[in-house]
């Protein structure tokens, strides 16, 4: 039975990944059409419930079992405290790797931009200044501030994405880990199709982050790989470590615990800032009501579908 459900849990997985590329070859679901922002809208719900729905309540589950002493685990409320610390290490990565990013990028163009400004001081004084060179001035000015401002936005989009796969890879080996480990076929049946469908909604999420970054296929091709193989990976670990491996012990429980707090964390933090604000305060959303409502519309269904898996998984 474990053997059947690591094969087919790695079949479907690698099955959706050609649904990652194909965000980019059918020009609905483009970024910049409307309808992207809804899908985005849809897979951030996805993430969020991830967080909130899955894994915090395993966390807490894990943390304050009874197989745990009661000094330390049950006197401190250490899950919200792992998950409070891993959002705040999120935001302080995701904030000083695009400042370095932007320092970088800057620098290296503020030498172009000051060996300009001295030819303009010499061409000045030999009064050769036209009103037609200071429109190419002022033009070359206006594309590089767009290019700078294209360049940052990318950076950002590319940082999200590696940020987000680290949350959803963490939660997805544990997960991959306690399946394999398990050994009750009326357990498994029905966990390999919620997780099937878990993991889709959450490729969804990661899919178009990924599309947005604009990464080269090479790149794209190994966090997809990187994804998908994650959780049979799990099983695999799981089967291996069956034999002396115990739910209930308290190795065991500590584990699963500090890293499924620490990924909800993750999880939870890239759905609200990185995911959910950037675009819900996006000017283009902002002027336009109907993809506000659809964007909220989509945001409750994929919450909401991802908090019904939860009956299952």
């Amino acid at each position: 039975m474990s053997k059947l459900t690591l094969s087919s849990t790695l079949l479907l997985l690698l099955l959706f990944v050609p649904i990652w590329f194909l965000q980019n070859k059918i020009p609905t679901l483009r970024p910049e059409n409307d309808i992207f922002f809804m899908i985005k809208a849809f897979a951030a719900g996805v993430i969020l419930a991830t967080g909130f729905i899955h894994v915090l309540p395993d966390a807490f589950e894990s943390l304050t079992s009874p197989c745990l002493s009661q000094k330390p685990w049950g006197n401190f409320p250490f899950t919200g405290f792992i998950a409070m610390l891993s959002a705040i290490g999120t935001m302080m990565i995701d904030t000083f790797a695009t400042s370095y990013y932007r320092r970088s990028h800057f620098n290296k163009a503020l030498p172009v931009k000051d060996d300009q400004e001295m030819n303009g001081v010499h061409e000045g004084h030999v009064h050769v200044h036209t009103h037609a060179t200071h429109g190419h001035a002022h033009g070359s000015d206006a594309m590089v501030l767009e290019d700078s401002s294209t360049s940052f936005e990318l950076v950002r989009r590319r940082i999200i994405s590696q940020v987000l796969e680290l949350g959803i890879v963490i939660h997805s080996v544990i997960i991959g880990v306690s399946l394999g480990a398990s050994e009750s076929p009326k357990t498994i049946k029905p966990l390999v199709a919620a997780l099937t469908f878990h993991q889709f909604f959450e490729g969804m999420g990661l899919g178009g982050c990924i599309c947005q970054a604009k990464f080269k296929s090479r790149a794209i091709a190994t966090m997809v790989l990187f994804f998908s193989l994650t959780t049979p990976v799990g099983i695999a670990l799981g089967m291996g470590l069956s034999s002396f491996y115990k739910e209930n012990s308290r190795t065991a429980l500590i584990v699963e615990g500090v890293f499924n707090s620490a990924s909800a964390g993750i999880l939870i933090y890239m759905a609200l800032v990185d995911l959910l604000a950037a675009d819900f305060m996006n000017p283009r959303m902002q002027s336009n009501l109907r993809i506000q409502l659809g964007a909220n519309v989509s945001l409750i269904l994929g919450s909401g579908c991802m908090s019904l898996l939860a009956k299952w998984a």
